[in-house]
């Protein structure tokens, strides 16, 4: 089995632990994501701030989503197993 076959027989295990880090850390996730954006905002000189801040703000919004799933109060209140 190749690489790709072991990620996809894996996956389901591998999201539930991303949302329940999402849902445990979230604060600090959100402030890694931000010193990201700063770094990636110097090294281009200011040239793609509003993209770099634009996509910043969307990986927090999945990170949230994420989460929020997790803990059951997502928007298709769904409850990840555990």
């Amino acid at each position: 089995m190749g690489l790709f076959g072991k990620l996809a027989r894996h996956a389901p295990e591998l999201k539930r632990k991303a949302a329940e880090a999402a849902a445990t850390h979230n604060d600090k996730i959100d402030g890694a994501i931000d010193k990201a954006a700063q770094a990636a905002d110097r090294a281009t000189k200011g040239k793609h701030g509003t993209r770099i801040t634009g996509a910043a703000g969307k990986a927090k919004d999945g990170v949230d989503k994420l989460g929020q799933q997790h803990r059951g109060d997502g928007p298709d209140g769904r409850v990840a197993p555990r």
